[in-house]
Order: structure tokens, then C-alpha cells, then sequence
């Protein structure tokens, strides 16, 4: 089994010393910087790129630059979608989104995950875990995603959150860690505050 089988997976594997994975974050890296060099009148051109970068996103979306992540191929997004400037995704295994949805600014979703003891960690092991985002879903600005996290359709999360688990559908969850508030019931769908 090679790194990538391994983080696929789940389990431990070499992130930081594999030769085919130092490559791919290579290629996407050097297809990022090039990405956030292009202005922002140059749409078709930063669609275009971003295609080239992401497995497959569908119509309708925009991503405001700066864009980081892994590798890229690891990320499925669906139509109508937004995300405000400095995402980071580190896709070292899957990233699903939805349809229509709006991500705010800093906002950083991360599968990878470190073990606790010095000894794996410093070896260069991680591991990988995959993150779900359904429909509908609004995610506030500076919110961290951590490994394993499904967020349910429609539902938001408040800024500053740091979602270690996952979230049903419909409600309001927010915090550190972020838990639910309440479901979404009111009529106009505002936020209290």
C-alpha cells in the first residue's frame, strides 16, 4: 500500500517524505501561485484555472483570491458556490460541498490531523479524514473544520467556530468548540444580533 492508499484510507501515512506526494502538493502549489497572481477582472482566466486545480465544481461559483490547498484533486464542489477571500482547504482526503454554498472570509477546512506523540509526529506521520458540507449551508468568517466533520444541509455556522464534530442539519451551531444553538425556524431566517 503507498501513501496516498494509506491516507485514503485513514491511516497513518508519510506526508512529508513520500516522493509522490511531495510532487502533487509541488504541481498544485506551483498552479495556486499562478492562480493568485491573476488579477480579478481576469474571470474566465481564474475559472479556468481553478478547474484545472479542483476535481470538479460545478456552475456558478466564485473564489476569491488568495486560494490555498493540497493537491486539489481530493475537492468536489457543487453549483452556485461562494467563497470570500483566504480559503484554505488541505485536501489529503476528500472535501465535499454542496449546492449553494457561501463561505466567509479565513476560513479553513482541514482532513489532515497529527498524532499526539512526538515520536510518529516528528517522523513526518499524519493522517487524513474526510470533511462534508451539504447544501445550503452558510459558513461565518474565521471558522476552522477539523478531520471527520460532516456539516448538514442547510444549516450555519457562526464566525470564529471550530467545528470538531459533526452538525445536523437546519440549525445554528457556533463556538469552541462549536455546538448547536438552536434549530433555523424563524420565518426570515435572520440571525439574532
Amino acid at each position: 500500500m503507498n501513501e496516498a492508499q494509506k491516507a485514503a484510507a485513514g491511516l497513518l501515512y508519510d506526508a512529508n517524505h513520500d516522493p509522490e506526494l511531495l510532487a502533487q502538493r509541488l504541481r498544485a502549489k506551483t498552479k495556486l501561485f499562478k492562480l493568485n497572481a491573476t488579477c480579478p477582472s481576469e474571470v474566465h482566466s481564474r475559472e479556468t484555472q481553478l478547474r484545472a486545480i479542483i476535481a470538479s465544481i460545478g456552475e456558478d461559483f466564485v473564489i476569491e483570491g488568495p486560494f490555498h490547498c493540497d493537491y486539489g484533486h481530493n475537492i468536489r464542489i457543487g453549483r452556485h458556490f461562494y467563497a470570500n477571500v483566504n480559503l484554505v482547504i488541505l485536501d489529503c482526503a476528500s472535501v465535499t460541498v454542496g449546492d449553494n454554498v457561501f463561505i466567509a472570509p479565513n476560513v479553513g477546512i482541514y482532513t489532515a490531523g497529527h498524532p499526539l506523540d512526538a515520536q510518529r509526529r516528528n517522523a513526518g506521520l499524519e493522517y487524513a479524514k474526510p470533511v462534508d458540507i451539504g447544501n445550503n449551508v452558510w459558513i461565518g468568517a474565521d471558522v476552522s473544520i477539523l478531520p471527520g466533520v460532516t456539516i448538514g444541509d442547510d444549516s450555519v455556522i457562526g464566525a470564529g467556530s471550530v467545528v470538531n464534530r459533526s452538525i445536523p442539519p437546519g440549525v445554528l451551531a457556533a463556538g469552541n468548540p462549536c455546538r448547536v444553538i438552536r434549530p433555523i425556524t424563524d420565518a426570515h431566517g435572520l440571525l439574532p444580533g
